[in-house]
């Protein structure tokens, strides 16, 4: 039994080892950019890899104090949650939707939206520009809105409709035998069992949506609509830069992107291997 044990083992070891260097090759960058955050302009060309000699708190202190940096994350968060739950809700409704209608159209629907996945919305950039304009919405940050909402749909629906796939049918003929509605079924039982897919969905598009640089760039000039990433770029000087600072607002900016992860890494690991395992 010890020895069965023991070959059970060693069987997991090259996995494990394959995942501790990836593990090493992910966090060194993060690792980088937070020890050199500490660090004055100076000790980060001298030692961009070691431990600061002498802590350095000043740029935090500079970029908490400043009301500009506190306004561009604060336009960052408010443009990346409201875009998310509109994606979730849009995403839910459109797969729930799509996976109940059984026919031509509705495959015709599925693959138009599989097919937003495929095409990178980047490639409209001057159409979209033009419609941002023709709305009144450029220089305000819910130019971003419908623009993060088209890029985090075409996914949201892909999932979801699988998801809502695998649910057993005899949950929802149930509801309809205790008199619920369409929408009734949708709210109070599917919704509930969405949740890890709903997680898998929101942090896949977290990230897109937090370090998008390329449609702020375009459609905002005033200092007042900008993001956080937009705002970094007033760190880069024609001459030099101050990259102290730069990390410093790079390491607080990841900070919400890994605290929703830490929070929803339960329902997005089952929302990745959900229909995995059969019986």
């Amino acid at each position: 039994m010890a020895g069965r044990s023991l070959k059970f083992e060693n069987r997991h070891i090259p996995s494990r080892l394959i995942l501790s260097l990836w593990a090493v090759i992910v966090l060194f960058p993060i690792w980088v950019m937070v020890i050199n955050s500490f660090k004055d302009r100076i000790s980060i060309y001298t030692n961009p890899f070691g431990l600061p000699k002498k802590w350095n708190f000043l740029n935090y202190g500079e970029i908490l104090g400043s009301g500009d940096f506190l306004r561009f994350f604060r336009n960052s968060f408010i443009v990346v949650i409201l875009s998310l739950a509109l994606v979730l809700a849009a995403g839910s409704l459109a797969a729930y939707a799509i996976a109940n209608w059984r026919g031509r159209i509705s495959r015709m629907l599925y693959f138009f939206f599989i097919a937003g996945m495929m095409l990178p919305i980047k490639i409209a950039s001057i159409k979209i520009l033009e419609l941002v304009r023709f709305l009144g919405l450029l220089n305000t940050i819910w130019a971003l809105v419908p623009i993060y909402i088209a890029m985090g749909i075409p996914v949201a629906v892909f999932v979801l409709t699988g998801f809502i796939r695998e649910i057993p049918g005899e949950l929802s003929e149930a509801a309809i035998i205790d008199g619920a509605g369409r929408f009734g079924i949708f709210l109070w039982v599917i919704s509930p069992l969405l949740r890890p897919a709903l997680a898998s969905v929101a942090i896949y598009n977290l990230v897109p949506f937090w370090n998008d640089l390329w449609f702020p760039l375009i459609f905002i000039n005033d200092d007042r609509a900008k993001t956080i990433l937009l705002g970094v770029t007033r760190l880069f000087g024609q001459y030099q830069t101050d990259w102290s600072k730069v990390l410093a607002v790079l390491t607080l900016s990841a900070i919400p992107v890994l605290t929703l992860y830490l929070l929803m890494s339960k329902q997005f690991i089952k929302g990745l291997t959900a229909g995995a395992v059969k019986g």
